[in-house]
């Protein structure tokens, strides 16, 4: 086994921007797992991860943590403020991870890269295709991998889907249906503080997105995308705030055949529904049809006071879950912290994986790989801001726009009924 702390093995300091339940849900199980064991690839040989820096509004929850954790895990600097970002990225670090609310991301990921940092960010990357630009020309100048975070992409139902895909098994998608739904303790504490104009779509349907998108392209193009949604429980029935919506996206295959796929989410979902987080996809092929559902592929679970709060009636293992191994040692695991490993793995293959004057080929080939590249995010980022511009209209009492991709007036298009002059949302192609 590999001596924890090692102080002679090649590190990558970490800085993590944002410290609330994403963080505690994927990044610390990685953090703290490879404090004790670093990651290892025949390529790279044994690298260490270690969680250097903390940047967050206010530093309570990041102070808490290094309080329960002192004398067990390495200690990092704790940064707040509005100035923390920029510390942080002062004070030594290698990559940055950001984890902050959706309409957040842009600024710190942007700072990192300008810094030459490489960058994992949370889902969606970013709300619109002339931040994902900035970010990817970022990315290339300074020489570092700019990603994204979409763990779906991991679920073995998921790998499974796309395996049968590309084998030719099931053959030519025609439609889909996806649904997320969380309960309102999502909209109502956990993320509270945050949401006020915002959707639940922005913040969980881009899993879907890119699921699609990854599993079935790229023969097809994007088309257009149109979205309705309900208010009054989160916010003002009025209001920006949005309890939950209903976006459909079109894609359009060379031979003019569309593939059409509703995605449905809310964050209004009753606290005792048995499936706390309630997911499910249907896709249907030209001869086949693939139906897959979070709560009944797996198990349930009662206990007396603890279901349903402490412990979930259906929880989804597969994604993140805690276990005595039956060699004795306690670990967390599941793709929820898989991808975020892989991330690091591929950090460690750009530094490490082999002569310095080859680097530049290795950042190459891990550019390449689509699922996680930023420059791979664009038709993800425009439904996002397609979608963002739909519901902003709505709330302004313009409802039924539809955004069609790649119209000889844009790249991005809005259309209002009625309206004969179209807006233009993004002009380059997408």
């Amino acid at each position: 086994m590999v001596p924890r702390r090692d102080d002679s093995l090649p590190t990558i300091r970490c800085g993590m921007v944002g410290f609330g339940m994403i963080f505690d849900e994927t990044y610390r199980p990685v953090f703290e797992t490879r404090a004790d064991h670093p990651l290892y690839t025949p390529a790279t040989g044994p690298v260490a991860i270690q969680l250097a820096a903390v940047a967050s509004r206010t530093g309570v929850r990041a102070a808490r943590y290094l309080e329960s954790a002192a004398g067990q895990r390495h200690p990092f600097a704790n940064f707040a403020g509005p100035d923390a970002v920029q510390r942080l990225l002062e004070s030594g670090v290698d990559v940055v991870c950001v984890a902050t609310p959706d309409d957040r991301h842009f600024a710190p990921a942007r700072a990192a890269l300008e810094a030459g940092k490489h960058v994992l960010i949370e889902k969606p990357s970013v709300l619109s295709l002339a931040e994902l630009d900035e970010l990817t020309q970022l990315a290339n100048q300074r020489g570092v991998l700019a990603k994204v975070v979409y763990h779906k992409l991991a679920d073995p139902d998921h790998k499974k889907l796309r395996t049968l895909y590309h084998d030719g098994i099931l053959q030519h998608v025609n439609n889909g249906y996806c649904s997320l739904l969380e309960p309102k303790s999502i909209s109502g504490s956990q993320f509270a503080e945050w949401i006020r104009g915002r959707n639940p779509a922005t913040y969980v349907a881009v899993h879907y997105l890119k699921l699609i998108d990854f599993s079935f392209g790229p023969t097809w193009s994007l088309h257009r995308i149109t979205a309705t949604g309900q208010r009054g429980l989160v916010g003002p029935a009025d209001g920006p705030t949005w309890d939950s919506v209903q976006l459909q996206v079109v894609y359009q295959y060379p031979d003019g055949r569309e593939a059409a796929f509703d995605i449905h989410t809310s964050w209004v979902t009753p606290e005792n529904f048995p499936g706390y987080v309630e997911q499910e996809v249907q896709f249907r092929f030209d001869n086949a049809v693939w139906n897959a559902h979070q709560r009944k592929r797996g198990v349930e679970v009662t206990v007396e006071n603890r279901t349903p709060g402490e412990l979930k009636y259906t929880p989804n293992y597969h994604y993140n879950g805690t276990f005595l191994e039956p060699w004795g040692e306690r670990t967390q695991r599941g793709y929820g912290i898989e991808v975020i490993e892989r991330f690091f793995q591929e950090v460690a293959f750009v530094e490490y994986g082999g002569p310095a004057p080859e680097r530049s080929q290795r950042l190459h080939q891990m550019r390449a790989l689509t699922y996680n590249d930023l420059s791979a995010d664009r038709r993800c980022v425009a439904i996002v801001q397609a979608l963002e511009a739909i519901l902003a209209k709505a709330a302004s009492g313009v409802p039924g726009c539809v955004v069609k991709v790649n119209t000889p007036a844009g790249g991005l298009v809005l259309y209002e009924p009625g309206n004969v002059t179209p807006l233009v949302l993004y002009a380059p192609r997408v």
